[in-house]
């Protein structure tokens, strides 16, 4: 039997085409994945088109739907801000005034 493709799916729809299949579906980071719904499919394992034996476990990794959070780590922003532009010298440590006096 092989694999379904699952990446891409929302959560119902990955579970009912493994249960079609014969397969089990689990979310390691997902302990409630049976209820979940709108979540999609971002991972898979094993990859799609594997052979395996029937009542195998499929393990699916999900993210967050459109506008239901899911930050994520921001960093490193990729490509990084430009360096360069106008910078100011600093003064030497504890001459907080040096600037006014001039």
């Amino acid at each position: 039997m092989r694999v379904p493709r699952l990446v891409g799916l929302m959560a119902v729809d990955a579970r009912e085409t493994a249960r079609a299949r014969g397969l089990f579906l689990t979310a390691p980071d997902r302990p409630d994945f049976h209820r979940a719904v709108v979540d999609y499919v971002v991972r898979q394992y094993p990859p799609p088109g594997t052979e395996v034996p029937a009542d195998s476990m499929v393990y699916v990794w999900c993210d967050f739907a459109e506008g239901e959070g899911g930050g994520g780590v921001r960093e490193p922003r990729v490509p990084r801000p430009p360096t360069g532009g106008l910078q100011r010298e600093l003064g030497e440590p504890g001459d907080a005034f040096e600037m006014i006096g001039r």
